[in-house]
């Protein structure tokens, strides 16, 4: 029986597969095997020995210590796609916000109240100052096209927008689900060239980190309006302020407000509702629950952000080793010599790499000795390996 810990408060149902499978979990689980999390701080947790996989029911893990989880053979899985409707909505809002100054207009119909029978009269002499234009027709600039960034191009075409995209990395399965009225970009900065809004749906990385300065904002067309459900880091602020500014930017819409942009004129800040729905938050739940039980139980990788992505289906009657280790020369030809040694046949073996690290699935036609297994740990550049039936 496998003991799973939550970090938070994770939606029943992902929590009622767990019941179904008769494993122990809370938030006072000691010493688990697993870790349930949504966005709790784990950098100054201590990990216990007995842990084996940490799962976000989300797709940011920038609250998971990685690198430390890594050195240990800890898989960490996150849960990319669970919460890309939900994400996917409240872009098109913000398409709509940046565009018919909705949240201005909003606040300044509170803002007279207290006026009485003059209200009606106001309203009709100063709604002007909050036009702006519609969405139909226009260019929609999308940087990432991930789950999300190909629903919100979709989405933006069946609105009437023109889209052109830009992804060097796009996945085989996202190139499947984009539809055909999408156009591709040959680069960021005919991207930005061509669009009258901008969204932004690429990870935080050190690459990433900036995407939109002033370099790339001086190569938009004027009057952009900037939507960024991303990440913050994505765009420098200072920047992007001196842009809005100078009317180069008309909008700027983000999920991830900060004390340099917030209040600000020309931003409309969210606090961060891009996953904030029921749906989502059951999606995730269910997602990250069935890959910490697939793991757990089979080895599957499925979705793992530090290790590479393997997936075997488990065969009745046989035996499976799962072994996580640097991806040097001649691991795979050690364990093997060394499962012929004690007699033991491969009935089925898979192994990717990702960089560094590599990962092991084999099936084998009997159960290992604990000798045998703890040779196999003991082979220089093994991180970690695991029986599991």
């Amino acid at each position: 029986m496998f003991r799973i810990r939550t970090l938070n408060n994770i939606a029943p149902v992902g929590l009622k597969l767990l019941i179904d499978k008769s494993y122990q979990y809370g938030s006072e689980i000691d010493n688990p095997d697993a870790i349930l999390v949504r966005s709790a701080p784990m950098h100054g947790m201590e990990l216990s020995p007995a842990l084996k996989a940490i799962a976000r029911a989300g797709a940011g893990v920038n609250n998971i210590p990685i690198d430390r989880c890594t050195e240990r053979g800890i898989v960490v899985f996150n849960t990319p796609g669970a919460n890309a409707n939900g994400v996917k909505e409240l872009v098109v809002a913000g398409l709509l916000l940046s565009s018919r100054r909705i949240t201005e207009g909003v606040r300044w119909v509170e803002s007279i109240a207290d006026r009485g029978s003059e209200i009606k009269p106001l309203i009709e002499q100063e709604k002007k100052r909050f036009a702006g234009p519609e969405i139909q027709g226009k260019t929609l600039g999308i940087v990432g096209l991930g789950a999300i960034g190909v629903m919100v191009a979709n989405a933006a075409g069946a609105l009437g927008m023109q889209v052109v995209g830009f992804d060097p990395f796009i996945s085989v399965e996202a190139a499947w689900g984009l539809s055909r009225g999408v156009q591709r970009a040959s680069s960021l900065e005919a991207l930005l060239a061509a669009s009258d809004y901008v969204s932004l749906h690429t990870p935080l990385t050190e690459d990433t980190n900036g995407l939109i300065g002033a370099k790339e904002l001086k190569q938009c067309k004027n009057g952009v309006r900037i939507l960024n459900f991303a990440r913050d880091g994505l765009v420098n602020e200072d920047e992007l302020l001196a842009a809005i500014h100078n009317k180069k930017v008309a909008c700027y819409v983000t999920d991830f407000p900060t004390q340099k942009i917030t209040g600000k004129p020309g931003v409309v800040a969210i606090p961060h509702l891009g996953a904030s729905t029921p749906e989502s938050e059951d999606n995730c739940a269910i997602m990250a629950t069935r890959q910490l039980c697939m793991f757990l139980e089979h080895g599957n990788t499925t979705n793992s952000v530090n290790f590479p992505d393997c997936y075997m289906e488990p065969t009745p009657g046989i035996s499976r080793v799962i072994v996580a280790n640097y991806n040097v020369p001649n691991m795979v030809g050690q364990i093997t010599t060394l499962l012929a040694d004690y007699g033991i046949n491969i009935e089925d073996l898979l192994n990717r790499h990702r960089g560094e690290l590599a990962y092991n699935i084999i099936d084998i036609n009997q159960q290992l000795s604990t000798d045998a297994l703890e040779k196999i740990q003991a082979i220089d550049g093994v991180i970690s390996a695991r029986q599991l039936y």
